[in-house]
C-alpha cells in the first residue's frame, strides 16, 4: 500500500516537474475558477431569499408577528426601523393566511365588528358609547387610509352630550385628523374639499367648519370656503372676458393696421359676457302632418242616431207653487212629427311628443361695442381721410360685431341702426404720439465708431496675414534642414559581381533575345555565316 503511494506520488511529482511554468499557472487558475465556480452555484442554490411580509407596522404589531415567527422557527427579518417584516418568499403567502386566520397583525382598534363579537347584557350605556366612538374613530380612519397619498391617517372625534330634554338642541361635534402622507404628494383642492365631506357626512352633526385636517408636517388642509369661490369665479370671468376683448382687438388692430398703418389706428373693444349655463327641459307635441295640423289616426268612433215620428201636441197648464207668478201667454204646442239626427264622432290621433334635455355653453357674447381712433394720412388734415373709407372700416367692423354677438332666439338679425350705435370711429391726428429725435430715431452709431471698428478690423487682417506668412517660412526653413540632414550613402552591394566587356554583351544579348527574337536570330545566322 504505502509503495502504492509512493509510486502514485512520484508519478505526479514527476509529471508536474515535467510541465512548464505556463502549463503550471493555466492548470492552477483552472482550479481555482472550479472552486469559485461551485461555491458560487452552492451559495446561490442555498441562499433564502426574504421579501416583505407586512409594511407600515406600529412596534407592537411588529413584536407580535415576530414571536409568532420565532414560534414556528421560520426565518425572519426587521427593516426600515421596525415597520417592516420580511420572510422567505415561498412562504409568503401561506404566512399571511395562517396569521390572518389568528387575527395578526392586530391594531389594538376596535371597529364595528366588536359589536357582534362581544354584544353583552352587562354593558353599561357609558362603556357603549366609548366603543362606538372609537369604532367610528376607527372605521374612518381606515376609510381615509383608502385615499391616494395617505400612508396612516389618526382620527380624534368629539361627540356633543344629549340634551336631558327634548326640547333641548342638539350640539355640533368636531373632529381633528392627522394624514401620513407619502413624501412630496401634493393634494388638489377638489381632493381636500372632497376630505372635507367625506368626514363630515360619515359623522352626524359634524359640519365642515368643525374639521380640522394637518399632516405629519404641521401642514393644515383648508377648506375653500364661499368667498374665496366666489372671488376665484369672478377672477376667472374677468380673465375670460379679457381675453375676449384683446382677442377682437388684436384682430381688428391687425386688419385696420394693415390697410391705414400700424401707428395710425388704436382700437379698444368693450364686451357684455353672459356666464350662466343654462339647463332646461322642454316637452313638445307637434302634429304629424304640420301642413294639415293633423296627427296619426289610431282609432275611431262613430255613432249615427235618426228618429222619426208622430206624437201628440204637447199642452197643459204649467203649475207653479208661487200664485203670484204667472206667465203671461202660453200656447201649446203643435202636433209632435218630426226628425231627428245625431251624429257623435270620436277620433284618437297619435301625434309627435319630443323632450330635449338642452344644456346651454356659457361665454355668450350678448352685447359688444368697438372704438376706433383714426389718424389721417395727414396728421392735420382730416379731410385726407376719405369718406369711403370711413365707410369700409364701418362696414369691416358691422360684420365682425355681426358674427360675434349671440344671435337671437328667433333669429332675428341686428339692424344696422343697432349696429352703428354699436361702433364708434373718431378721425383726428394723435396729439399724444412720443416723437423720437432724428438722432435717436435713426438709431445709427457714430462716426468714430467707425472708424476705429474699421482700424480694428485691418489689424487683425494684417496680424493674420504675417502669423500665416511666418508660419509658411518657418515650415518651409524646416523642410530645408530636413533635407540637407538626409545624406545619401552609395553603400556598393558586397554580393554584386563586377561587370566586365564580355558580361555587358552576354547581358545585351539576352535583353536583344527577350525583345526582338527576330533579329536576335538573324544576328544568330549572320555569325554561323561568317564562321
Amino acid at each position: 500500500m504505502n509503495d502504492a503511494l509512493m509510486n502514485m506520488k512520484n508519478k505526479i511529482t514527476a509529471y508536474w516537474s515535467s510541465r512548464s511554468k505556463k502549463q503550471k499557472m493555466l492548470m492552477i487558475g483552472s482550479a481555482a475558477l472550479m472552486i469559485i465556480i461551485i461555491s458560487a452555484v452552492s451559495i446561490l442554490t442555498t441562499r433564502t431569499t426574504l421579501v416583505p411580509l407586512y409594511s407600515n407596522l406600529t412596534p407592537s404589531e411588529t413584536g407580535s408577528i415576530k414571536e409568532n415567527l420565532d414560534s414556528q422557527g421560520i426565518k425572519n427579518e426587521i427593516t426600515e426601523n421596525g415597520t417592516t417584516i420580511k420572510v422567505p418568499e415561498e412562504s409568503v403567502d401561506t404566512l399571511k393566511v395562517e396569521l390572518a386566520a389568528e387575527g395578526i397583525p392586530d391594531s389594538g382598534n376596535i371597529d364595528y365588528s366588536f359589536f357582534s363579537q362581544s354584544a353583552g347584557i352587562g354593558m353599561t350605556e357609558n362603556e357603549f358609547n366609548v366603543i362606538k366612538l372609537d369604532s367610528m374613530q376607527t372605521e374612518l380612519a381606515s376609510l381615509i387610509k383608502k385615499i391616494d397619498g395617505v400612508q396612516d391617517a389618526s382620527v380624534m372625534i368629539t361627540l356633543p352630550d344629549k340634551g336631558v330634554f327634548v326640547s333641548d338642541a342638539a350640539g355640533e361635534a368636531s373632529a381633528s385628523i392627522v394624514l401620513n402622507t407619502k413624501p412630496g404628494y401634493k393634494f388638489e383642492e377638489s381632493q381636500i374639499n372632497s376630505l372635507y365631506h367625506l368626514v363630515s357626512k360619515s359623522v352626524p352633526n359634524l359640519p365642515t367648519d368643525n374639521i380640522v385636517i394637518m399632516n405629519q408636517d404641521f401642514e393644515y388642509y383648508d377648506l375653500e370656503n364661499e368667498n374665496s369661490s366666489f372671488a376665484s369665479a369672478f377672477a376667472s370671468q374677468n380673465e375670460i372676458k379679457k381675453e375676449i376683448e384683446r382677442d377682437i382687438q388684436r384682430q381688428v388692430q391687425n386688419m385696420l393696421g394693415t390697410i391705414m398703418g400700424r401707428d395710425k389706428v388704436v382700437v379698444s373693444v368693450t364686451t357684455d359676457i353672459d356666464f350662466t349655463q343654462e339647463n332646461r327641459e322642454e316637452n313638445l307635441v307637434e302634429p304629424v302632418d304640420k301642413e294639415n295640423m293633423a296627427g296619426i289616426e289610431i282609432s275611431a268612433q262613430r255613432i249615427n242616431e235618426s228618429y222619426s215620428g208622430d206624437q201628440a201636441a204637447a199642452g197643459g197648464v204649467p203649475q207653479s207653487e208661487d200664485s203670484s207668478d204667472s206667465l203671461g201667454s202660453y200656447s201649446s204646442g203643435s202636433n209632435g212629427s218630426g226628425d231627428y239626427e245625431k251624429v257623435d264622432e270620436k277620433i284618437n290621433s297619435e301625434v309627435n311628443r319630443i323632450k330635449k334635455e338642452i344644456v346651454g355653453s356659457p361665454y355668450k357674447v350678448k352685447d359688444l361695442g368697438i372704438q376706433v381712433m383714426v389718424e389721417p394720412p395727414k396728421a392735420n388734415d382730416p379731410n385726407s381721410l376719405s369718406q369711403q373709407s370711413v365707410d369700409d372700416i364701418t362696414q369691416i367692423l358691422g360684420t365682425i360685431i355681426r358674427t360675434t354677438i349671440e344671435k337671437k332666439a328667433e333669429g332675428e338679425e341686428l339692424t344696422d341702426e343697432e349696429l352703428t350705435n354699436k361702433i364708434a370711429i373718431s378721425v383726428q391726428p394723435f396729439n399724444g404720439k412720443m416723437k423720437l429725435p432724428k438722432e435717436e430715431a435713426n438709431s445709427s452709431l457714430p462716426m468714430w465708431a467707425y472708424i476705429v471698428g474699421g482700424v480694428l478690423i485691418l489689424a487683425i487682417i494684417i496680424l493674420l496675414i504675417l502669423f500665416f506668412r511666418s508660419r509658411r517660412q518657418s515650415e518651409m526653413e524646416e523642410e530645408y534642414v530636413v533635407e540637407e540632414e538626409e545624406v545619401v550613402f552609395d553603400v556598393p552591394d558586397l554580393n554584386k559581381e563586377k561587370e566586365t566587356e564580355a558580361s555587358l554583351k552576354r547581358k545585351q544579348l539576352e535583353k536583344l533575345a527577350k525583345e526582338k527574337p527576330d533579329e536576335f536570330a538573324k544576328l544568330l545566322r549572320s555569325w554561323i555565316a561568317e564562321d
